[in-house]
């Protein structure tokens, strides 16, 4: 289930990430709140899995695993759709496009479901269903393992489904940046199957907004500089100023005013 995050509860994990810890006490005087207004809102975020509880306060979750799909799909929403909506001002009609997994990538795909004689090309079923009610899309949907909870696919068929096509463009997320640009994921079929994308697309695009940069996520694979293209929301964080210069070319920063009325 979709839970969107409030816009009080995107700024404690703001401040948990920059600390790594926040006490209850420190969270309701930053707000001007009760103590028990914010453990409603740190209990909500604790049980999506976006903060863990710590004695006294939350701290950032154990980052041996991914969040739970639908969480993700409710964290940074705004700055998801920004990217999208940057994302498919550059993508022109008629292009062919492999999309691979994650939320972001996802919310692209619904930034360009109603666009004209796109061929899709997935490992990522929401991807689909964003796009399977226009008629002139074409979509073609990896075989391979089914993650039923994160509803993609993937494994050794998957990569291989990749390696069949050359698409005009690459589109995909990632689990976290490292401050040398290396890209991170979470398990190594993830890696595997974005590899296969840059590898198999003309233009490579990177979907993902700032909370991904200093992100500790385990499989490194990939790197910032293989991306032709790179969509973020805001400028780079200052401990990544020098990835920022060395890339300014191929950095896209969606602006607050990208996204049109819904």
């Amino acid at each position: 289930m979709l839970t969107t995050v409030t816009k009080r509860q995107a700024r404690i994990l703001e401040i948990v990430r920059e600390q790594g810890f926040a006490s209850i006490e420190h969270l309701a005087g930053h707000f001007v709140v009760t103590q028990q207004t914010v453990r409603r809102a740190v209990n909500q975020l604790c049980d999506q899995g976006l903060l863990r509880r710590i004695h006294g306060g939350v701290g950032l979750p154990v980052q041996n695993q991914n969040l739970a799909y639908g969480s993700r799909q409710g964290l940074n929403p705004d700055a998801k759709r920004r990217i999208a909506h940057a994302v498919s001002n550059f993508i022109p009609d008629g292009a062919s496009l492999m999309i691979g997994l994650g939320t972001t990538p996802e919310y692209v795909a619904q930034a360009l479901s109603n666009r004209q004689d796109l061929r899709i090309i997935t490992n990522n079923l929401n991807v689909a269903a964003a796009f399977a009610r226009n008629p002139d899309v074409e979509i073609t949907i990896a075989g391979g393992t089914l993650r039923p909870l994160d509803r993609d696919i993937v494994g050794d068929a998957a990569v291989r489904f990749f390696s069949g096509f050359k698409a005009d463009f690459g589109i995909f997320g990632v689990g976290g940046i490292d401050q040398d640009g290396a890209l991170l994921d979470f398990h190594s079929d993830e890696f595997q199957a974005r590899q296969a994308i840059v590898a198999n697309c003309r233009i490579a695009l990177l979907v993902a907004d700032v909370s991904k940069f200093g992100r500790n996520a385990t499989v490194r694979g990939g790197h910032l500089g293989e991306c032709h293209h790179f969509f973020t929301d805001k400028p780079l964080p200052a401990g990544f100023r020098s990835i920022a210069e060395q890339y300014a070319d191929r950095i896209h920063t969606a602006s607050d005013g990208a996204v049109d009325a819904a």
